[in-house]
């Protein structure tokens, strides 16, 4: 899916030195997954959070990954994509824990 396309598979020490990296920078981004959090749940009040999140994902995506793959248009769409959000922020927050490698990475093997 990604622009700079490898066909090469993941060594299993690259993978979980990027779930260690990934569980590092969630503890970093807590107070912010948090707000987008609590944004969510009073989205009437207080959209801003979500939406930024939201705007800068999907910049992301575009930027990194090829927009011609459907997979990719899919996750770009903002009108089906609020379920996936909602999948990563919470992921990315439950990972924060002391054992959030242990949990990040078990997720993202059985998925």
């Amino acid at each position: 899916m990604r622009n700079a396309f490898k066909s090469n598979n993941i060594k299993l020490d690259e993978f979980e030195a990027l779930v260690q990296i990934t569980v590092e920078l969630a503890k970093f981004l807590y107070p912010y997954l948090r707000q987008i959090l609590q944004s969510r749940d009073d989205f009437i009040r207080n959209p801003k959070p979500w939406q930024e999140f939201k705007l800068r994902y999907t910049e992301l995506i575009s930027e990194r990954l090829n927009t011609n793959s459907m997979k990719v248009k899919r996750l770009i769409d903002s009108s089906c994509n609020d379920e996936i959000f909602n999948k990563i922020i919470f992921t990315l927050a439950l990972c924060v824990s002391d054992n959030g490698f242990l949990k990040l990475r078990t997720s993202l093997l059985n998925y």
